[in-house]
């Protein structure tokens, strides 16, 4: 078994949020690339309608994992939320009990 951890989220966008939801998307799919190199999978999806979003995010393990978490919560959290409504959330894999 893997030590992979990965789930899918859904998110609506908030209406009049596109051009902040694409702003912070970019930002942040930059700064994992750039900072997290235990990501795996770091992909979005938007509806053809523009309401709703996607994410797959795969890491390599539970640290990696909690390194991507503690940067979107000290980073993005508080603007994404602002911006997105989680609607579902799937999570696979065997993370541990930090996550």
């Amino acid at each position: 078994m893997s030590d992979h951890v990965s789930w899918i989220l859904e998110l609506n966008i908030q209406p009049g949020r596109d051009a902040a939801f694409r702003a912070l998307m970019a930002e942040m799919v930059a700064a994992t690339k750039a900072g997290e190199p235990g990501t795996l999978n770091y992909e979005w999806s938007v509806t053809a309608d523009g309401t709703q979003c996607h994410t797959y995010e795969r890491y390599v393990d539970s640290a990696a994992t909690m390194v991507h978490l503690g940067n979107f919560g000290s980073k993005y959290a508080e603007r994404f939320m602002g911006i997105l409504a989680p609607v579902g959330f799937t999570v696979y894999g065997a993370p541990d009990a930090a996550v």
